[in-house]
């Protein structure tokens, strides 16, 4: 059987071929689009370039043979492996084979024109098929863990999480980068942020915006910010978002659903789960600690 690929343009022949989407979820606006499969085919041969980056993670499984070439150059000859990291550039062409597929894989789609720390470099980079970087590894199996709990992590947490893997890509291609400005944001324009995030506690805040607020780009804005209060951006507003749920946790009755919305998390459990890895309590215990009758 013939398909067209997720993106792009191209095509991909199988035998014997069986794909099985887990989850899918995108954010800002399509920028960064996570997918989670399964696929197994006996054989396929693929054709493909894509307008975004690609990362992917062989998350389990094998093949018993894998190989590409790009631009008329044989890249890779061997086999898919767990923990494997295969790095795609937009606009590059992948032509290759897979023989006896049975792979569970997570992707990582990048627009190109995303203004984050490191996504300029990316079109630079080489492709990478099959190599190994544990961080990354770690990073997307963290935010597998995350969908397939049912939450959608915010915004500003997937910014951060996207900013920390190109950049390790740019790292593990030896991209020689000028020396960070450490500088750290002055104090009225890291008010001008904090009123932000307190006015907007409950919405899905991006990184992007928060730049936007500070009038500067997104990642002088995270260096300076950290540089500022030793939080990320992202750490910075979870944790505004769970000190505010202490207050509300011990002075009123809301129910803790109710919090969860109010404060910006998607779910109940997201919020449970959260509030306890941050407090090592969960937030009914909290309540009842602190109001003995509840």
């Amino acid at each position: 059987m013939s398909f067209k690929p997720m993106f792009g343009e191209g095509s991909i022949k199988a035998r014997g071929n069986s794909a099985s989407p887990l989850r899918s979820v995108s954010w800002i606006n399509s920028s960064v689009i996570f997918d989670n499969r399964r696929w197994e085919c006996k054989e396929a041969e693929l054709r493909w370039t894509a307008p975004h980056h690609l990362i992917v993670l062989t998350e389990a499984g094998r093949t018993s043979q894998t190989y590409i070439k790009s631009d008329g150059r044989d890249i890779y000859d061997g086999r898919d492996r767990s923990g494997d990291i295969t790095f795609v550039p937009a606009g590059v062409e992948r032509v290759g084979v897979y023989r006896d597929t049975k792979l569970s894989y997570s992707a990582l789609w990048i627009d190109p024109r995303l203004d984050l720390p490191g996504c300029k470099n990316l079109s630079d980079l080489r492709l990478l098929i099959n190599s190994r970087d544990d961080l990354i590894a770690s990073l997307l199996r963290s935010l597998c863990a995350e969908t397939s709990l049912g939450h959608k992590p915010s915004s500003i947490y997937v910014e951060h999480l996207t900013a920390l893997i190109m950049l390790r890509l740019g790292e593990s291609n030896n991209i020689r980068k000028a020396k960070a400005r450490r500088e750290p944001l002055s104090r009225p324009t890291l008010a001008r942020v904090r009123e932000y995030v307190d006015a907007n506690i409950g919405s899905d805040i991006s990184l992007t915006e928060l730049a936007a607020v500070a009038g500067m780009r997104v990642d002088s804005f995270a260096r300076r910010f950290k540089a500022a209060t030793g939080l990320a951006p992202y750490a910075f507003v979870l944790e505004e978002r769970i000190r505010k749920a202490e207050i509300l946790l011990g002075g009123t009755d809301q129910a803790i659903g109710n919090i969860a919305i109010r404060l910006g998390f998607s779910s109940q459990s997201h919020f449970t789960s959260t509030f306890r890895r941050l407090r090592g309590i969960a937030p009914q215990a909290y309540r009842m600690n602190f109001i003995p009758e509840s």
